[in-house]
């Protein structure tokens, strides 16, 4: 039977420190000291942008769900602990039991069919991707200490199947959490049944140049107080396809993995993201000028897009605001992001 590790994300006011950012787990997070794009993981904002709630995730006792879950992996047998990280090295603890066989190259590799596996307990998706990402510094090997064993077109091995508990309910709307998109079980007792007797689904991965990763996507652009879009000039090329070359103004470009920010407001950006597909879908929408036949003008937008497996934004001046899985950023200088097919997993029925 399985060890279990239902891992959940702690709060600022917990500990100092935090996951990959400088700033704690949940809530109140800030990469500023160690991203040079000055992307935040977590914070009040993007928590309340990704539809978190410090105040629940501030607790020390475990929510309901949580507990559900345990009581269901425990009747079905496994060995459950639980465990709430409130900084790097302690999400860094729980990774280290997925650990694989010592390697003769000395490399850190995860072990795919071993008797241990991790639940993790999301209040958004910022939470998800942070776990994600520490996987991925475990395990991607630096470029010189490539193996042999590595496929050709991807950076890392295949990552440990992870389990999503979700702890707050679907929503509806455009935006959808990750768990929504892929159809995943939010019922603890369906999350514990997909641990124990599930099948593990492969997904793809984007990492990016600025040491993240990206699970849904990524939306770049922003809107004045009174939710107009403001316009901004990028260069967006998908390899080697150019959708701008930055001297024209944009509303809004989107880095898409999965579909959770196909739309915006009532316009049709990716046509058919599929988190599976091994491709990036990029779109951006652009504002254009165009007469009518009785010489009026009027501003349509056209929305141009690209698929393939890198995608670079330069931005040509100042400060670019974005959302990436849910969290907050500013793009400062040009940010790459590229596709690992089937990187990662998750257990489902």
């Amino acid at each position: 039977m399985y060890d279990v590790v239902l891992l959940t994300l702690g709060s600022e006011r917990d500990a100092p420190g935090g996951c990959g950012s400088g700033g704690a787990c949940c809530g109140g997070a800030t990469e500023a000291a160690t991203d040079p794009t000055n992307q935040t993981d977590s914070g009040p904002a993007s928590q309340a942008q990704a539809g978190g709630d410090t105040e629940r995730c501030a607790t020390e006792r475990p929510r309901v769900p949580v507990l559900a879950c345990s009581d269901a992996l425990i009747a079905r047998g496994a060995r459950v602990e639980m465990v709430t990280a409130r900084s790097d090295a302690e999400i860094d603890a729980v990774l280290a039991r997925l650990d694989g066989p010592a390697r003769a190259d000395g490399l850190t590799w995860p072990d795919l069919d071993g008797k241990t596996r991790l639940v993790v307990a999301t209040a958004s998706d910022g939470q998800l991707r942070a776990v994600l990402r520490r996987l991925v510094r475990r395990y991607a090997p630096a470029p010189s200490r490539r193996p042999a064993d590595l496929p050709g077109n991807r950076t890392l091995p295949d990552l440990p199947p992870v389990a999503v508990l979700p702890l707050d309910p679907a929503r509806g709307g455009a935006h959808q959490d990750l768990a929504a998109q892929l159809g995943l079980p939010r019922d603890p007792a369906a999350v514990a049944a997909a641990v124990v007797d599930g099948t593990a689904r492969r997904l793809d991965l984007l990492r990016n140049d600025g040491g993240s990763v990206t699970l849904d996507g990524a939306l770049l652009g922003a809107a004045d107080d009174a939710g107009r879009p403001l316009h901004w000039r990028a260069r967006v090329e998908v390899d080697d396809t150019v959708l701008t070359n930055g001297d024209e103004p944009l509303l809004a470009c989107v880095v898409g993995n999965a579909g959770g920010y196909a739309t915006l407001d009532d316009v049709t950006l990716l046509a058919a993201p599929d988190p599976a597909d091994g491709k990036i879908e990029v779109a951006v929408a652009v504002p254009v000028v165009v007469r009518s036949a009785l010489g009026r003008k009027r501003v349509r937008l056209e929305v141009r897009r690209a698929r393939g497996r890198a995608v670079s934004v330069l931005p040509r001046e100042g400060k670019v605001p974005y959302l990436d899985d849910g969290v907050e950023g500013e793009l400062t200088r040009k940010r790459s992001w590229w596709i690992e097919p089937g990187a990662w997993a998750v257990w489902s029925i």
